[in-house]
């Protein structure tokens, strides 16, 4: 019975294990409140798989439309999509009913990372979590869409590369770890500026500090475009790269408003511990 009552608190979202009176977990709580979250992440996109299922066929359309697209732009021949062995269609199905479920419950994964956290934290940085699952989500849509919309540039840009008379055949389930890698690197690049946001919150960084680097947070910001796009072209790593510079400023605007209204709570709290005091 003990056995059960844990798994109806689990799954009705009530703590799993006592908070201290000070706000805060001891090591042991928190590594079981991470398995607790773990196996909520795990059974939610487990369920997300099985909806997917019945969605398949919309599913392959739009996964395949940027390979379709790009096909249009290529010479008649000069490149094919194939399976390859007699349980390849069983993969094709759960892997792309994977990635689906995978990319539609990002707002509730997102959310439990950032719940872990929140223990760690101090108790007035809690209510920023509600702002965090509201904004991440969308935010991580939005860099999917984006690299949903580059892809088939990308792809008609390396496939060219193939001489002339060589046709390409592209193994369906390389295509898929292609087009999802590429989905994925975008939304998470876009969530990198809220990461930063939420570490001014916690103390770790100041929007001074992020104005100080801002020359080279620009330039790191096109080197990681660059590696991260597949295609590596001019055009794919711009429009990456310009979205997250604009969303960078965006955090140090947040961060130095941020900084200046806990100034005005603690006037001592920007005074480094290292400088002797006057008196």
């Amino acid at each position: 019975m003990r056995s059960l009552a844990g798994i109806v608190r689990l799954f009705a979202g009530s703590p799993v294990h006592p908070v201290g009176s000070d706000g805060r977990m001891a090591l042991s709580d928190h590594m079981r409140e991470l398995r607790a979250r773990v196996l909520k992440v795990g059974l939610v996109i487990i369920v997300g798989l099985i909806a997917s299922l019945f969605f398949f066929s919309e599913l392959f359309d739009l996964v395949v439309g940027p390979y379709y697209d790009a096909q249009d732009q290529l010479p008649n021949g000069s490149t094919e999509l194939i399976t390859q062995g007699a349980g390849a269609g069983l993969m094709l199905h759960l892997k792309l009913c994977g990635l689906a479920a995978l990319v539609l419950t990002s707002p509730f994964w997102l959310y439990q990372i950032w719940a872990f956290i929140v223990p760690g934290l101090h108790p007035r940085e809690r209510k920023w979590t509600r702002l965090f699952a509201a904004i991440a989500g969308p935010l991580f849509m939005v860099g999917v869409w984006l690299g949903y919309t580059t892809l088939p540039l990308g792809l008609e840009i390396l496939i060219g590369l193939n001489p002339g008379g060589v046709s390409n055949l592209v193994e369906f389930n390389e295509y898929l770890q292609f087009f999802s890698r590429t989905l994925l690197v975008f939304g998470i690049a876009f969530e990198i500026p809220l990461f930063v946001v939420l570490l001014n919150l916690a103390g770790v960084v100041s929007g001074r500090a992020l104005g100080a680097y801002r020359s080279w947070i620009i330039v790191g910001v096109f080197v990681f475009a660059a590696v991260a796009t597949p295609s590596g072209d001019p055009f794919t790593m711009t429009l990456m790269a310009v979205p997250m510079v604009i969303l960078f400023g965006i955090s140090e605007v947040i961060a130095r408003f941020n900084d200046r209204r806990r100034a005005r709570r603690d006037p001592f709290n920007n005074l480094d511990p290292d400088t002797a005091s006057p008196l």
